[in-house]
């Protein structure tokens, strides 16, 4: 259960936070001030802080200061009665992932802590904790180490594919192109725009990130663009939206191909003139954004089918870049490997030193469909699991420790039989044919492995291959229908 903590002067607040998170499955613990709520920091080792930007004792940006200075992978959420524009931009400044404005609504507090929670998922850690030293038996290149001291959100192998990223990231970083990232679900799309962002002359500018596909089609072009007060129902407040929030520095739109039509029609329009309005204003707002957008999907392939607009296709892509799947940067697999194990000994507090042959075999084999982010998750429950020096194939998933058996379906062949004959009219004789019989072996996983592929495809082609329907109907996360599609090819 992942834990929240909620710093608020207001017990009223605090308490309807607590019963509503609680009953979302969260854990919760509450501070009334802000010292107590940076020594519940320590004890309860949240995952997310929420705190007013007003306590008694200290303000928003003292303590989103404090806690970033001890945790700086904590998203924090700013709750603020004040909807200024300022304020809004500050704490995005000093490191906050967004803020709340007062009163609360549910489905916004969802919505934006599940944001958070992913986001800080991808989350890499720092490279100049993680590229020191050999990993996996290759030197880190002294180019890699010298970007380490810049850039904390990716990780720089030595193999061919990711000096050819990196390659590009330096080239078109100092301009001011719009970048178009392709790549497969956790393979980094987002920490490489936070690359392209360093190498700019925004690097001290906001870089603000909006994950497309995670927002309802209602909720986008507020979410986009921010609202006025009174523009629809249920908008008490004015809100500020990505783009206001990411002036001057650079906005990262991922899985842009999953914005519904009516938005990108508006999004056309901010990218020709860079001014926008915000949903129910007349008042223009002059905008210095750099725009980079990701897909797993080819936009030019969706706009042949009618689901992304041509023209807003090629006002982003000025400039292109393919993130490599993990499978295809075999040079790099255990440079990463070793990144991940040094990331998570830090957060356990343990001494795992390294992986024992069998593992490095196995993660060498393995197709890695969830790429980096599923080595993480691998990584971090191999550490836990482990009490020796080195991680064990006993401690990895089962699909990981056993692929390159899964990959094959063991067959027989049954005793040769002779066919039916009682229709003939001619007895057999010697040279009627003996048929050979072969079956496969039963297999349970082999049969629910099928049962899924069959079901997926059933729902896909209901919904016209809407993928973010179809998802839905399967009650899974989008990110995770994908991986599913890619591995069935469909």
């Amino acid at each position: 259960m992942q834990r929240i903590l909620v710093i608020d002067d207001d017990t009223d607040i605090c308490l309807l936070l607590r019963r509503f998170l609680t009953k979302n499955n969260y854990e919760v613990a509450i501070a009334h001030d802000g010292n107590t709520g940076l020594i519940l920091l320590q004890e309860f080792r949240p995952d997310l802080v929420m705190t007013d930007f007003r306590l008694g004792d200290m303000d928003g940006g003292t303590i989103l200061s404090k806690i970033k200075e001890k945790f700086p992978f904590i998203p924090v959420l700013i709750i603020t009665g004040y909807s200024d524009i300022k304020i809004a931009v500050n704490v995005m400044k000093l490191g906050a992932y967004d803020y709340i404005t007062k009163p609360l609504f549910p489905d916004e507090i969802l919505l934006t802590i599940k944001k958070a929670l992913e986001s800080t998922e991808s989350e890499q850690g720092s490279m100049q904790e993680s590229l020191s030293g050999k990993s996996g038996g290759n030197e880190v290149s002294t180019e890699t180490k010298k970007k380490s001291s810049k850039a904390v959100k990716y990780i720089f192998g030595d193999g061919e594919e990711s000096n050819y990223l990196l390659k590009q990231i330096q080239l078109v970083g100092p301009t001011n192109y719009s970048v178009l990232i392709y790549g497969e679900s956790g393979s980094g799309k987002e920490s490489v725009a936070q690359e392209i962002h360093l190498h700019s002359k925004r690097a001290n500018q906001p870089f603000v990130a909006m994950d497309c596909g995670a927002i309802s089609k209602d909720l986008a072009g507020s979410e986009l663009f921010g609202h006025e007060k009174g523009a629809f129902t249920g908008a008490l407040t004015q809100k500020i939206g990505h783009f206001e929030l990411a002036n001057g520095g650079t906005i990262f739109l991922d899985e842009v191909a999953n914005l519904p039509y009516e938005v990108q029609v508006l999004l056309l329009r901010v990218v020709q003139e860079r001014t926008m309005k915000r949903i129910g204003g007349t008042k223009e707002i002059p905008l210095d954004v750099r725009i980079v957008v990701a897909s797993n999907e080819k936009l030019h392939e969706a706009s042949k089918r009618g689901k992304f607009r041509e023209d807003l296709f090629h006002r982003f892509n000025e400039f292109s870049i393919d993130v490599p799947p993990l499978r295809d940067r075999k040079a790099d697999i255990m440079v990463f490997a070793k990144f991940f194990l040094d990331q998570t000994n830090a957060e356990l507090g343990k001494h795992v030193k390294g992986f024992s042959p069998d593992v490095i075999e196995n993660f060498m084999t393995y197709a890695w469909y969830g790429n980096l982010r599923e080595m993480r998750n691998v990584i971090k429950r191999a550490t836990l699991l482990t009490d020796g020096d080195f991680i064990e194939a006993k401690t990895l998933p089962f699909e990981i420790s056993n692929y390159a058996k899964l990959l094959f379906t063991d067959t027989i062949n049954t005793p040769t039989v002779q066919p039916n004959i009682s229709h003939y009219t001619t007895t057999p004789t010697e040279s009627t044919p003996i048929v050979e019989v072969v079956t496969k072996k039963p297999s349970l996983k082999s049969a629910a492995v099928e049962a899924e592929y069959e079901m997926i495809l059933k729902v896909l082609k209901d919904v016209n291959f809407n993928k973010s329907k179809a998802a839905r109907l399967l009650n899974i996360d989008r990110k995770t229908l994908y991986n599913k599609m890619k591995m069935f090819e469909l």
